[in-house]
């Protein structure tokens, strides 16, 4: 937030900027949503729903589960809230008591320790690497796992490396957590995008075990961010916790977003979202390879998510160091890796791959200009 701030800034002074700092499709929400979202206006549809959400968004979120991804997912399955931050808030507090531990791994969203420390439980930091994308491991589970442990909260693909898990790591890791008498919560937001699928690959974590939570959102495949809404999928047991939570801290999601997210699912708007993809996957390429012809180490190629981790270590700079300088000396805005965690982090930054094809060639362009320049001053 405070690079953008400061992007702000030279943007105010007639600078142009490039923006690979941003975690948000740079695509407005595409026709048909907004088309449904005026239409339920018009009709009215202001007032409170249930605070699991529609029935007719349940059922078409349901719909997509089974046409689109091939995984049974019933209505009753799903809770819709206000975004997936909405989603977490009421995972942690509804499964969590104070002084509990979430094992999350080591770099990831920032906001989950957050989510934690809301309900005084202790998020746990784990540190992965590149050799497994990043993810943690069962291994990694069964070691950090002490008495005071509740659950494990994981996410894939991820952010900031849009690092995967493969099904059977994702088998093993519920036999660990099972095994431990501990929840398991999924982050799919970035589930729509992935690249490249391979044999192990699985569609949604509901595929390998019902006994996750699966958390989901329209903000970053469905193009949706600012209308606030997202889904749980959870087992039986857990819904009734949840809903009276829902009740208590939210009410209900957003009507008006509700009825324009079912639009979503429709042929024309799915249509869009897979050009959309397509769109992110030949930026991720342009962008991945003009930064490793640049010499910058990307440690492997992320399938999904748009982003990507990059090692600047050969710069001989941190991460906050190399993102001032390059804001503030070249207009590039990108993130440091201390944002996300604190193994390696200092080593580390994160490119979006968020904005056009031209603005991607420019930032290049300025990065190119920018390490020729420091490698002349060391």
């Amino acid at each position: 937030m405070e690079l953008s701030a400061r992007a702000a800034e030279h943007e105010r002074a007639g600078e142009k900027v490039v923006h690979f700092q941003v975690g948000e499709p740079d695509f407005s929400t595409c026709g048909p949503i907004i088309a449904a979202g005026q239409a339920a206006l018009a009709a009215g549809q202001t007032k409170y729903s249930q605070a699991y959400g529609i029935p007719e968004l349940r059922e078409a979120i349901s719909a997509d589960y089974r046409d689109r991804l091939g995984v049974p997912v019933a209505p009753a399955d799903i809770i819709v809230t206000a975004g997936a931050s909405g989603a977490l808030t009421l995972l942690l507090g509804a499964l969590f008591e104070a002084g509990q531990e979430l094992l999350m791994a080591d770099p990831g969203y920032p906001c989950n320790s957050a989510f934690a420390h809301l309900v005084n439980a202790r998020p746990v930091l784990l540190p992965t690497t590149a050799a497994s994308e990043y993810q943690l491991t069962p291994q990694a589970l069964e070691a950090a796992w002490t008495p005071q442990t509740k659950g494990v909260l994981i996410a894939s693909p991820a952010n900031p490396t849009g690092g995967m898990l493969s099904r059977g790591a994702l088998a093993e890791m519920v036999d660990t957590v099972a095994r431990n008498n501990g929840v398991l919560m999924m982050d799919e937001i970035y589930s729509g995008l992935v690249f490249e699928r391979e044999a192990d690959d699985y569609r949604s974590g509901w595929e390998v075990s019902r006994e996750m939570f699966l958390v989901n959102s329209f903000s970053k495949y469905f193009g949706m961010t600012g209308w606030r809404l997202g889904w749980i999928v959870a087992p039986e047991w857990a819904r009734d916790a949840l809903n009276r939570l829902a009740q208590n801290l939210f009410i209900a999601p957003s009507t008006p977003a509700q009825y324009a997210a079912i639009a979503a699912f429709q042929p024309d708007a799915l249509a869009e979202h897979e050009r959309r993809r397509e769109i992110f996957q030949r930026r991720r390429d342009l962008l991945l390879g003009g930064l490793q012809q640049l010499g910058l180490t990307v440690p492997f190629t992320p399938r999904g998510g748009f982003f990507l981790y990059v090692d600047i270590s050969q710069t001989g700079m941190d991460a906050e160091t190399f993102c001032w300088r390059l804001l503030d000396e070249y207009k590039v805005a990108v993130t440091p890796g201390t944002d996300f965690g604190q193994h390696e982090s200092h080593s580390h930054v994160r490119f979006a791959f968020t904005t056009g094809e031209d603005q991607i060639a420019l930032g290049l362009d300025r990065i190119q200009a920018a390490l020729a320049a420091w490698h002349a001053q060391a």
